[in-house]
């Protein structure tokens, strides 16, 4: 018997016994014989844990860590900065064991952070409630997606031609499920051609979902949109970049009904992918189909403050034949590495976060452009990121980039109006880490690699 295996040969026997069975081959006798496993696993001896560590630090070092290249990647996870100050206070004990709190009585401080950060989110996205947190920005925007469709009873959606291609996916196979209707609304000239789904017809949408800046870094005209979605009696769901509320007016104040986004770029590291945080806010009347956990703020017997969450008896939990969603529960740890850094920055460090990005992301996006053969592909507004034309297809750039010490980008390409996260072009990413210095070199080098 294995090492880890907890059962012995007397346990074994002692239960084949109870069922009346000779043997473990006897036991999955039902099991068809082409499933079964004949000969063992085909593995190597065992190691020496000294070994085994050698072995794994092998393994890693044929990765680039992410220090080991000066990052010009985006694409929804940015190289931001996170201060020591955000890392020791969300690793504090009492933040980094905590379970999601079932029992508030129990859970009164984490229950205090989850609230902050709601009040947080709900001011950068400028629309009156915000949940707990969802699983990261994808399922964020399927969720959206899902409240609409329940608020409007409809069960057709317009997307942007420019989401996140991750998140269409995700969309996507939500919809295989849900029977919703997903009708793609093309790009022109980098952001959402509007007229076109209308010119076409078909059934009026639940829902319009757009995401400003998009998978371009394309800011889209929220307004436009909102009017778009009056006229058809849906809600307007829109992605968003939380670091731009530092300098843009947020999308509640445009007009959107929901607000999703991606909470990365506060607190969280890139992580391999993962975990991320979802956001996720709504206007007042649709709180009773807001997904996830919600906390409030009440008093006890005794008139102390104290913390809840609150309108448990929604779909959810109780009323499951009419639920728009089945999420019931958040990303503690990293909604409260999101809120300890949004307290840390602050109005005025937001600002600064937002103004740096955008200044090192028009210098970057000039001195590129000046190199012939390099163009933007969407003439509209950015902030922190920008979508290039090249000579030479982006895999190559990307390639060549690295062996000079940058991670130049990830590849991007729009297909039928839609973008998607494979083509020629490259998506250029430029937070507030990036130094002049950096993207002076970074500019020469790429000027470099793609003659």
């Amino acid at each position: 018997m294995g090492h880890f295996v907890p059962h012995t040969d007397s346990d074994i026997e002692r239960m084949l016994g109870d069922i009346g069975l000779a043997s473990l081959d006897e036991l999955f006798e039902v099991v068809p014989e082409a499933l079964r496993l004949a000969g063992g696993l085909d593995l190597p001896q065992g190691m020496p844990e000294p070994d085994v560590l050698a072995e794994m630090e092998r393994l890693a070092a044929l990765n680039h860590h992410g220090s080991d290249l000066i990052c010009f990647a985006g694409a929804g996870a940015y190289d931001h900065e996170v201060p020591s100050a955000t890392k020791r206070l969300t690793f504090r004990s009492e933040f980094v064991t905590a379970y999601t709190p079932y029992q508030p009585e129990v859970a009164q401080g984490v229950l205090q952070a989850l609230f902050e950060y709601q009040t947080l989110v709900a001011r950068i996205s400028g629309l009156p409630v915000a949940n707990a947190s969802l699983y990261d920005g994808a399922s964020a925007a399927v969720e959206g997606v899902n409240l609409a469709v329940a608020a409007k009873k409809r069960p057709t959606v317009w997307i942007s031609g420019g989401l996140h291609p991750h998140w269409r996916a995700t969309l996507a196979t939500f919809a295989a499920g849900t029977g919703h209707r997903l009708v793609d609304v093309p790009l022109h000239d980098g952001v959402t051609d509007w007229t076109a789904v209308e010119a076409a017809g078909g059934d009026a949408p639940a829902a319009l979902l757009v995401a400003s800046p998009n998978y371009l870094g394309a800011y889209e005209d929220l307004r436009a949109a909102r009017r778009v979605a009056d006229a058809h009696d849906a809600l307007l769901v829109a992605g968003f970049d939380p670091v731009s509320s530092g300098l843009l007016h947020p999308p509640g104040e445009l007009g959107a009904d929901v607000v999703v986004g991606e909470g990365q770029p506060f607190g969280t590291p890139l992580s391999f992918g993962g975990p991320y945080l979802g956001l996720f806010a709504c206007r007042a009347e649709q709180v009773r189909r807001l997904p996830g956990r919600l906390v409030g703020r009440t008093v006890d017997v005794e008139d102390r403050p104290a913390y809840v969450t609150t309108l448990r008896a929604r779909e959810q939990d109780i009323r499951r034949e009419k639920a728009s969603s089945n999420v019931c529960t958040n990303q503690t740890l990293i909604a409260v590495a999101c809120m300890i850094q949004l307290s840390w920055l602050g109005t005025a460090g937001l600002r600064e976060v937002a103004l740096r990005c955008a200044r090192g992301t028009r210098y970057a996006c000039d001195a590129l452009t000046a190199i012939p053969g390099v163009e933007l592909m969407a003439p509209a507004p950015t902030l922190r990121e920008f979508a290039l034309r090249t000579p030479l297809p982006a895999e190559t750039v990307i390639e060549r980039m690295a062996d000079e010490g940058f991670l130049a980008g990830v590849p991007v390409g729009i297909e039928g109006g839609v973008v998607t996260d494979s083509g020629d072009a490259l998506l250029v990413a430029v937070t507030e880490r990036r130094t002049k210095a950096e993207i002076d070199s970074y500019v020469s080098c790429f000027e470099k690699v793609v003659r």
